[in-house]
Formats: structure tokens, C-alpha cells, sequence
């Protein structure tokens, strides 16, 4: 039994990730909140709801997906059977040394995951506290692997690991929008230049993960002498593309 306290935008995601792509939902426990959200989820994916974190002594590991302002009170409330299980905490603001501070007894971690975990495309970064050893991190591996890829890193990336992976889907979907808006300029109706977009998009992307190329050569394949694409990409330069990319990066690594 694996428990979740919290089930809002990531706990919600990794939940409805794993149910989606093949975890029994009856191995599922969640603990619900104030509002009917826990409720919903569960009636769409039928995993077990509790209304206290004592009842889920029986899980292990844990996952909390809770905001900062609600974190020190449920790891407070935690406590009382965390002695010898495994916490991952996906609050930006759980460090390790904090997650081992109020559960010592615990074997903690630290988790940034990105909403493409709800289909099992997602990508987490992870710290592992010191206690964790290779099996107890396989265990974790084996459940986050339903919700696509898990990444150990050192606790200083995790925070930019979490900017670039966790705040770009909404850079791709804007970029997404705006290619869609230039289809539909030159007269593509709305759903083609939607399809075209996100479709090149998924392929695009599939092809750098799986091709032995970096992403600059496959661009340069594309790229013919004089060709249409690079004139395209010329005028991305021109307009700042990359240097707005950058900079969309370091203001959300800022906050």
C-alpha cells in the first residue's frame, strides 16, 4: 500500500498518473482534504480515502503533496508513524535537511515532479536522504516509474531541475499557442493548427530522446542551405527566441 497526503495539481497528477497507466488504485491510499477535490478523484479513480494521516500507518511510502503552508503541520501529524517508512515530500519547500529534522525516524526525500506525470510522460527529480539505500530507492523507482521518468540529482539542482522541467510546460503550450495562431493566420482552422502543433511537438520530442544527436544537430538536419526552416529559425534569433527562453527560466528560478 502506497499512501498520498494531498492530491491537488501534483498529488492529483502522480495519483491519476499511476492509476492511468497500470497501478492497482486499490493499492491507494489517500488522505482527503477540506474540499471535495480528494472526493472527485477518488469517484474517477477509486482508490481509498482516509480523513486522518494516522490511518494510513499501513502505507509505505508515503508522498505528500501538499503546499508550503500546510507542510510543517502534516509532517507534525506525520510523525507519529513515520518510524522506518519511506517519505517523499514533492513541497518546493521540503528540503531534506527539514524533512529529516521533523521525521527522524523516516527515510526522506525530496521530489520536484512536472504535470505530464498524469500520463505517464512526466519527469521528476529527485534527493535522497542518506539513509536510503539502493533498494529502498528502487522501491521509490518502482512506483514513480508509472508516471515516467525519475532522475536522483544533488539537492542544489533540484530546485533548477524542478524550473526547467516543472515550469516549462507552460513555455511549450504557449509556444504551442502561438504556432497554432500562425496557422490559423494562414489559413489553417483552429483544430488542424492545434493537431499540427502539438503533434509536431510529441514528435519532435520523442525523436531527441531517442536519437544519439543533440537537440543543435538535429536542428541542423532540418536546416537546409537556404531553405525555409532556417530563414524561419533566423527569425527567431532575430526576435530574441532563445534569450526570452533564458530569461523566462532565470525569473521563475528566482522566485
Amino acid at each position: 500500500m502506497i499512501g498520498f497526503i494531498g492530491a491537488g495539481s501534483i498529488g492529483g497528477a502522480v495519483i491519476t498518473g499511476l492509476v492511468k497507466n497500470g497501478y492497482d488504485e486499490n493499492e491507494i491510499i489517500v488522505k482527503g482534504g477540506k474540499s471535495n477535490r480528494t472526493k472527485d478523484l477518488q469517484d474517477h479513480l477509486g482508490f481509498k480515502m482516509v480523513q486522518k494521516i494516522k490511518q494510513m500507518e499501513d502505507a509505505d511510502p508515503i508522498f505528500i503533496g501538499v503546499g508550503a503552508n500546510a507542510l510543517d503541520s502534516v509532517l507534525s501529524e506525520l510523525k507519529s508513524i513515520s518510524k522506518d517508512k519511506i517519505v517523499v515530500a514533492f513541497t518546493g519547500s521540503a528540503t531534506v535537511a527539514k524533512l529529516r529534522q521533523a521525521l527522524p525516524d523516516a527515510k526522506v526525500a525530496h521530489a520536484i515532479p512536472n504535470t505530464p506525470v498524469k500520463v505517464g510522460a512526466g519527469f521528476t527529480g529527485i534527493t535522497y536522504s542518506e539513509k536510503f539505500t539502493d533498494d529502498e530507492k528502487k522501491k521509490v523507482a518502482s512506483v514513480m516509474g508509472y508516471t515516467g521518468q525519475l532522475v536522483e540529482v544533488p539537492e542544489p539542482q533540484l530546485g533548477i531541475i524542478g524550473t526547467v522541467a516543472g515550469c516549462s510546460p507552460a513555455f511549450l503550450d504557449l509556444f504551442i499557442e502561438a504556432l497554432s495562431d500562425a496557422g490559423v493566420k494562414h489559413g489553417l482552422d483552429r483544430k488542424l493548427a492545434y493537431d499540427a502543433a502539438i503533434g509536431m511537438a510529441l514528435g519532435a520530442s520523442k525523436l531527441a530522446l531517442q536519437s544519439d544527436l543533440n537537440p543543435s544537430a538535429l536542428k541542423d538536419e532540418v536546416t537546409s542551405p537556404g531553405g525555409s526552416t532556417i530563414k524561419g529559425v533566423a527569425a527567431l534569433e532575430e526576435y530574441g527566441f532563445r534569450n526570452a527562453v533564458i530569461k523566462a527560466v532565470d525569473a521563475a528560478e528566482s522566485e
